[in-house]
């Protein structure tokens, strides 16, 4: 049985806010911490902090593994 707090079908994304699957779009890219941050109009330091929270919820080591999920599940748009 599936806890009440979380639906049954969820996606893996969904432990994400909605800034890192902002940010989790441009690495699936390829796209390096500066232009992300120039981009998004933050910080170089701030992408560095999202990258780590999105590897560790996301259980990835790396961008490569982090895209190839990102494209596994259709969420690359």
């Amino acid at each position: 049985m599936v806890p009440p707090h979380q639906p049954e079908h969820s996606s893996p994304f969904s432990v994400l806010t909605p800034r890192e699957r902002d940010v989790m779009q441009y690495v699936a890219r390829g796209k390096p911490n500066k232009i992300i941050a120039a981009e998004l109009g933050v910080s170089q330091r701030t992408i560095e902090a999202h990258r780590a929270r999105i590897f560790q919820k996301m259980q990835v080591r790396n961008a490569v593994e982090l895209a190839h999920r990102v494209l596994s599940n259709g969420r690359l748009s």
